[in-house]
Formats: structure tokens, sequence, C-alpha cells
């Protein structure tokens, strides 16, 4: 037990209030989950009454975890006043766990919360945005100049009016004022870029209504800030999530308000978070001009992703954090980083691994966002029964950033089922999300632990969701995996897929997955294979590997990651995707797809190319293309790389041959040349004269 009357956990000093008594906790029990001697003293109004206990510790610097969110500012500011350098914590377990019908049964989940409270998580990078706090107010008529008006004296604005109705002119020009279209906008908080249509200023002598000069179209310029109301078509895709671009209802004054309350503190230097890690090392988008992966550039709802070669590139300063492309990429290239996805991992194994050592069963976790998913959750405790006792709520950034690995996982870790609380404003981004459930709930059923465990709530109603929540019912679970979490993705994943297969009702050595999983087989007709090997140029992850020494084709399975790549790339024609999961030993071992022998140079018997590909180079090549009509052309084809030079210096035909060079001509010889065209010529005009 800890000082101050709180419980110790890991060397942290826990401090558990039951709200004046609205959660029935019991300190033997807490304790025991714990995994701890005695009792835990259980205070009743540590924010108030019981504050110095919290201080007193606060002086012995130990790391707190204190099981409240709603007072967690003024302990901040307690902790703060002490003196305290130490880490502090803060856990909610009152509308998760305690304010529920089941609190009673409620232990185990509370000791799980607790323990996971106390992961360290890395910090998210950050990218820094600069604003000037030149602003754009894009609209149609008066509304657009009040509302310039209102942010003049926090910002540099100008207004834009789109084919504007008749409006009297201002008495006093106060902000600038043009007419115009926006015909193409792109960039960011801090660096938008517009084009204008029908763009024209203001005539300054406009008298019953304002008036326009000549307009023109094509009219380029930048700002930092956007002000959309026009209530029409927005300027961007996913526009609630541009930083720096609001588009408030323009028939609606309190959202403009708002707005412009938003918008009247952004000048000056912005920290935004760095949402995704990319390695361009491990993409697998693009080889020689060959397309290949393009699950992150399907699913990125702002365009943030965009093709660069054989990679692609990400903008941070138009990402929005969703997290889908991390989700959906094969690789673990796109790595979302608030916070990292081996994290999240080690959170939900202690999360899971705490509530089955301290007694839980049939966990159900329930993945949701800070945004939507804990308030709501909050509604639930606060107005309905609460959550089940059996029910983990889990925060992550974005629930769209939930992929196969970490719902695997979860699974391999102990959970029954997995829930995915998002709300219907992100319906038009869950297309990824769907499909890594997809997976999760083909690799469940197909190995016999029954489908319908994987599934997605939208919900905005609390009633709902207490209703949804409440029918659920018990499920088989595989054992508790005790592996720990390596740093790669695909590595990660695997390791949970085995275990649930070891552990499988039904264990089967191949199972089928949906289109676009991103493992599987690549079928490979032999008989059609030249062995050029282009196929493993362009193999991103070396699951297709060639022999130095002889012409041969090897595969390994467990590599493949279904990018297409090599489909694309195949001159013949003979390969298809598979995707399935092989639990097999041959799926980690290079299986030999085809091997000849290689063909020998017919001028030196040098081993060179494979007997098939020659062949059919001479087949589609020999007499059928121009520079292949001569029987010495075709047999160059079946030289090594030195004897077909030589045979081409060689040859009657070639560019290189010419006859005797000529002998240089010097001054006397054009002397000897110029003396005997005068003689010729002083003969024939002699001959003439005698005629």
């Amino acid at each position: 037990m800890g000082n101050g009357g709180s419980m110790e956990n890991d060397d942290r000093q826990l401090f558990i209030c039951n709200c004046e008594n609205t959660m029935p906790l019991r300190g033997d029990a807490l304790a025991k989950a714990c995994g701890k001697d005695g009792s835990a003293k259980i205070h009743s109004q540590l924010c108030r009454a019981q504050i110095g206990d919290l201080q007193s510790t606060a002086a012995s610097g130990a790391a707190i975890t204190i099981a409240c969110t709603q007072e967690a500012p003024l302990f901040e500011e307690i902790l703060e006043e002490a003196g305290y350098e130490g880490d502090a914590r803060f856990v909610n377990i009152r509308e998760t766990a305690g304010w529920s019908d089941q609190a009673a049964k409620a232990t185990p989940k509370i000791a799980a919360l607790l323990a996971e409270s106390a992961v360290a998580v890395k910090p998210a990078p950050s990218v820094t945005m600069q604003s000037e706090g030149a602003c754009l107010v894009y609209g149609r008529d008066e509304t657009a100049i009040e509302a310039a008006r209102q942010l003049a004296d926090r910002l540099d604005v100008t207004v834009l009016l789109t084919k504007p109705a008749e409006i009297v002119p201002p008495q006093v020009m106060d902000v600038p004022i043009f007419k115009g279209t926006i015909a193409g906008a792109k960039g960011h908080f801090g660096a938008f870029e517009i084009i204008v249509d029908d763009y024209a200023p203001s005539v300054v002598s406009a008298r019953g209504a304002m008036a326009f000069e000549a307009p023109r179209n094509g009219a380029a310029s930048k700002c930092d800030l956007i002000l959309d109301l026009c209530g029409g078509t927005p300027l961007f895709t996913a526009s609630e999530k541009r930083d720096g671009y609001f588009r408030p209802d323009p028939g609606d004054p309190a959202a403009v308000q708002r707005a412009l309350f938003e918008l009247s503190d952004l000048n000056g230097e912005f920290e935004k978070p760095l949402y995704v890690k990319f390695d361009a090392d491990i993409c697998a988008h693009s080889r020689s001009r060959k397309q290949g992966c393009t699950r992150c550039l399907e699913v990125c709802p702002t365009g943030a992703i965009a093709p660069a070669g054989d990679v692609v590139e990400f903008d941070p300063f138009v990402c929005a954090g969703c997290g889908s492309c991390s989700a959906v990429c094969p690789t673990g290239a796109a790595g979302y980083a608030v916070p990292a996805a081996t994290d999240i991992m080690e959170r939900l194994r202690v999360l899971l691994t705490s509530y089955r050592t301290a007694g839980g069963e049939a966990p159900i976790l329930l993945i949701h966002d800070e945004k939507h998913g804990a308030p709501l959750i909050g509604l639930v405790a606060r107005f309905g029964a609460g959550l089940p006792a059996n029910v983990i709520p889990f925060a992550v950034t974005e629930v769209t950033q939930v992929g196969f690995d970490i719902i695997s996982a979860a699974y391999a870790y102990g959970t029954s089922q997995v829930l995915l609380l998002a709300s219907p404003q992100q319906q038009s981004e869950l297309a990824g999300l769907a499909s890594q459930i997809g997976m999760a709930e083909a690799v469940m059923e197909g190995l016999g632990y029954g489908g319908g465990r994987t599934d997605l709530l939208i919900e905005t109603d609390p009633d709902a969701l207490a209703g949804r929540l409440g029918q659920l019912t018990a499920r088989n679970q595989a054992e508790t995996a005790s592996f720990l979490l390596m740093s790669g993705k695909r590595t990660n994943t695997r390791m949970a897929v085995e275990h649930l297969h070891a552990k499988a009702p039904a264990p089967i050595d191949v199972l089928p997955l949906p289109g676009g999983a991103a493992f599987g087989s690549v079928e490979i007709g032999a008989e059609g294979c030249t062995l050029c090997l282009a196929c493993v140029s362009t193999c991103p992850t070396g699951a297709l590997i060639d022999n130095p020494d002889k012409p041969q084709l090897s595969f390994q399975e467990s590599a493949c990651i279904q990018c297409g790549l090599c489909v694309a790339t195949c001159p013949e024609s003979v390969m298809a995707l598979e995707p399935r999961m092989n639990f097999t030993p041959d799926a980690r071992n290079a299986k030999v797809v085809k091997e000849e022998e290689p063909f020998e140079c017919v001028s030196c018997g040098k081993p060179f190319g494979s007997k098939g590909s020659i062949e059919k180079i001479v087949e589609k090549l020999g007499n059928k293309h121009s520079m292949f009509q001569n029987p010495e052309a075709i047999e160059r084809i079946k030289m090594c790389e030195d004897c077909r030079v030589v045979s081409q210096f060689q040859a009657k035909d070639s560019p290189f041959v010419s006859g005797d060079r000529p002998i240089p001509k010097t001054t006397d010889d054009y002397l000897r040349e110029r003396e005997i065209e005068e003689a010729r010529a002083k003969v024939k005009a002699e001959r003439e004269n005698e005629n």
C-alpha cells in the first residue's frame, strides 16, 4: 500500500475516489484485483475534504495515478502549487465502470483501466504552421461584408462576393470588396492558393448599388484563412477537416459567430501533430512506372496523399489525422503516430491481460474516440444503465485508425468481441475501416470462432447505444496470448493471427480472405513463364526471389502483401493474386515456382538467360521485326552480351562498318589540282581560238 492511504501499483501511487459514495467500490476487492495485499483506501471527496492526501504524496515526487478526470484541472493546480515534478496520470473509472447498473461486478474492469493508464506513450511529433492573419471572406451578400468587419480589428480581411445581387455600397469602405467566383482552391492553413474567375474590383463611385470593373478570369491569390459563407459546394473535399477553412451555414447566425470567434485568434505560429510517419523504403505504390498498392490513396478523405514516382507523398499540413491510410497500409510504410500503433497495442495488451488476471470474463472491447465516443459513453452512464461490467472502453485518437493488426491483437489478447463506435459524420470515411472489419470477420469465422464478433456502431443516441450493448451475449474467446510486441506492423499481425490459429476451435491450413487483403499467394502459370524475372525486380518485399547461379524463380508467401506489382509487370500475363492466410510452414519458406537450364551462347558457349526466354524472343522477333530480317541478326539473339557486340561490329550491314579511309589532302594537293585545272582551261581556250 502506498502513502497517504493510496494503493501502490507498479510503484505508482493510486488515488481512488468513489465520488461521494456514488460508486460501490470495495477496497479489499480492488486491492486483490490489482494484485496487492490488504485493502485499498477508497476516498469519497478526494477533490475536496481529502485533498490533503494528494498534497502530502505530491511532496515525495512519486508517480501518481488519480482515478478521476472530471477534476483533473484542480488536481493539476494542486500538484503545481506543491512543486510536483513527477509523472501524474488521470483515468476515468466513473463513467466507464462505477456509474453502472453492473458496477458491483466491474472491479476487474477498474483494475484493467488503472493498469492501462500507467503505460508510457511516446509523445507525437509535430509540424509548425504559420499564419500572418490574411483572411478571405467568401460570400454572396451583406452577411460576408458584416463578418469581415467583425474580423477586421484582428485580421487582414478581404471580401470576395460571388455573383452578388444588388448590394448597397458601404458608407465607409473599411474592408476591400471584390467580385469573383473561386474556380480552384488548394493549400492549407497559412498557405491557401485560389484561382478566381469573373474577378473585378469594386467601383468607388457606385451610387445606388455596388458596381464592379470589367471582370477577368484566372486571377490568382493567396491567403492564410478562408471563411466561406456561400452556402454552396465546399471548396475542399472533407472540408470540415481542412485546417483554416471555415464553412458555417450562412443562415445560422450562431454558427457564423462561432466561426468568427475561432478565426479571430488564428494569427501567429501554431503546432499541429504529425499524424503519419511515412517510410518510403517499404512503400509498395509503384515500380518502373507500374502501379501497385493504392490503398492509402483510395481511403484518404482530404487528398493529403499523392503519387510521387515509386512511392506516395504525404502533405502533413493537409492531413487531418483520420488514420485510415495507416489502417489499410499492408507494409506499415504509413504509420500512425498519435500515438504509434505499437503504443496502442501495448495499452491493449496490458488492458486485456490485467482484466483476465483480475478475474474478469468474456471481455468486450469498445473502441471509441475522445471527441464523439467519450461524451456518448458519459451520457449512457449519467442517464442510463451505464456500460455492462464486461464492456471495456478503449480510447483512440480516431476510430478510423484501427486496422486489422489492432483488431487481431485484441482477439489474441483475449477479448471476445470488438465494437467500434463511430459518428454518423464519419460515414464517408469508413470504407477503410469496413475493409479491416471484413478481414477480422473472415479470420475469426474461418478459424471456427464464429462471425459477428467485430461490429461497427454508428450511434449518436445514448439510449440506442445502451440498447445495443445490453443485447450482447457472451461469446467464446481464444486463450490469452503472452507474446510481446515487435516493431513491425506485419510481424505483430502475424503473431496475433498465428496465436488465434493455434487456439482455434476449427483450425485450417489455408484460410481464404476477401479481395484487397494484404496477405496471400501469387498464382504463377509456370508453363507460360519465361523466367524473365521482371517480377523479381519490382517486388517491394522480396516475396519473389531469383537465383544468381541459374534461371530460377521462387516465391515466399509470408512476405507477399498482394500489392499487384508483379501482375502489372509480368509481360506474359501469367500471374494472379490469391488473397489468403497460409498457416503451414511452407508459407515462411521460399518455394521454387519454375527453373530451367541456362541457354548457352551459340558463339562461345557461355551460359546466359534461360532457354525459355531466349526461344520466346526468337519466336516473337525473328523475321517479324525490322531489325531481325536476316539470319545473322536472329543469330545474335542467341549470343551472350560480349559475343553480340563483336558480331554486330563484324556484320556487313552494321552502321559501324565502312570502306577504306580516304587519304587526307594537303595544301600542295589543292594547289596542284588548281594548276591542272588552269592548264586544261588554257588548252581548251587555245583550241577554240584556232577553230
